[in-house]
């Protein structure tokens, strides 16, 4: 992987990979926390995200880092920046 442009600030997200069949790609689901704004209850919301895994070494239950980059494919704009087993 090539360092993009260092002085553009880029999103970093923390989640879970929960698929990793296709090949050099992987879903992660982000989850985060929100509170109602009537009921003041908690609850979690969650989202997927494609990311890029180049050497396919994220496997499904894994922690992992993803970063925001240039658009890949038409769904993958995200990239595995580090991988917590």
């Amino acid at each position: 992987m090539t360092e993009e442009n260092n002085n553009v600030k880029r999103r970093r997200l923390i989640g879970t990979v929960v698929s990793d069949k296709m090949d050099k790609t992987v879903v992660v689901r982000v989850q985060r926390a929100m509170v109602h704004p009537k009921y003041n209850k908690r609850y979690t919301v969650s989202q997927k995200f494609k990311a890029h895994d180049s050497l396919n070494s994220a496997k499904i239950g894994d922690k992992v880092t993803i970063e925001e980059t240039r658009p890949i494919s038409k769904d993958k704009h995200w990239r595995i920046v580090q991988i917590e087993n």
